[in-house]
């Protein structure tokens, strides 16, 4: 008896251990986002692990993801996060495969209304077409179930910085609210299947305005991209005041900062051959610091193009150390 009680203290001492080793960092959640081309070609996992990073987050569209993780690659790739602890999340453009261009010829009107006043299935879709916001809510529980995220965050965007609806009903709302409106339907429908689910509003490019006429349901957490900032120096006060502004909408407890600090392909301006990165230790610290004065806890940044080519040209990865190590040196206690 006596046995069995050490047995069960000295477990209940190792649970206590772990969970105090994995809460004693102030920024819970230290990320890279990659494409199916850089998880392919190199050994992210392990990668991540050796440079204290906790999670990864697939992209770029729905159906050449799922394509990956359906693949032997992307099984490694899911069977070797799991050996080393790494969250698996995917941030997506989604919209063109939540709701397909094609069903315009079935119902133009689920999509959206140019300045023109004409109904055009080019990006998005119209928020006021109850049809549409379904169809979305619908894929979106599709792809949650054959994309599982390991943390219970999901990251379905609207087309990338492309224009909302113009019809009279849904021009009387800023683009930041036309997509919490989707995000809206969207996250009831996700927590059908996943009742933690959590479900990203992207504050990027056009939706970078904090939405008023429209509140988050529970489950909406804020992901500010500041896409537009300028990476030679801190975080300036414009960009400072809109997340801030977002801030007195979405719970701080659960907001996130993607970044591009690691961004290869933004600074090769989406052309290969990639550039070498010009990673800035200085200014990332004092960004992190600004943001860890805000009390933003979940940090991670786009290292798009960072592939076999991508290091075997450079041959020096040692900005990924100061990434991680620099998102370490917040702690609690």
């Amino acid at each position: 008896m006596r046995q069995i009680h050490c047995f069960l203290s000295t477990a209940l001492l190792f649970l206590l251990i772990g969970c105090a080793q994995q809460d004693k960092y102030f920024f819970q959640k230290r990320g890279v986002v990659l494409s199916v081309q850089d998880l392919e070609t190199v050994d992210w996992p392990k990668l991540a692990y050796e440079n204290g990073i906790n999670t990864i987050g697939t992209h770029v569209f729905p159906e050449q993801v799922a394509g990956f993780i359906k693949s032997e690659k992307g099984k490694r790739f899911l069977s070797d996060c799991k050996k080393y602890g790494i969250h698996v999340e995917h941030q997506l453009h989604a919209m063109g495969d939540l709701l397909p261009r094609e069903l315009f010829a079935e119902d133009s009107t689920m999509f959206r209304m140019n300045e023109s006043g004409r109904r055009i299935n080019d990006f998005n879709l119209c928020v006021h077409s109850q049809k549409a916001l379904d169809k979305v809510a619908e894929k979106a529980l599709y792809y949650a179930k054959l994309l599982p995220s390991t943390n219970h965050r999901y990251y379905y965007w609207i087309d990338d910085g492309k224009p909302m609806c113009r019809c009279p009903e849904c021009s009387q709302y800023s683009e930041s609210e036309q997509a919490l409106m989707v995000e809206n339907r969207m996250i009831k429908e996700l927590r059908k299947y996943d009742t933690e689910a959590q479900l990203a509003h992207l504050a990027y490019h056009n939706t970078m305005s904090a939405p008023r006429l429209v509140k988050p349901e529970d489950g909406i957490f804020l992901q500010f991209a500041p896409i537009h900032r300028s990476w030679d120096k801190p975080l300036d006060e414009s960009h400072l005041q809109e997340l801030k502004e977002n801030l007195t909408v979405f719970p701080v407890e659960t907001a996130e900062v993607l970044e591009y600090w690691l961004d290869v392909s933004l600074f090769s301006k989406w052309k290969k051959p990639a550039v070498k990165l010009p990673w800035n230790r200085e200014v990332f610290e004092s960004d992190i610091d600004t943001y860890a004065g805000l009390d933003i806890r979940n940090i991670t940044s786009f290292a798009v193009y960072i592939d076999d080519k991508y290091i075997e040209t450079y041959n020096d990865m040692s900005f990924l150390k100061e990434y991680g190590d620099g998102l370490k040196k917040h702690q609690k206690y």
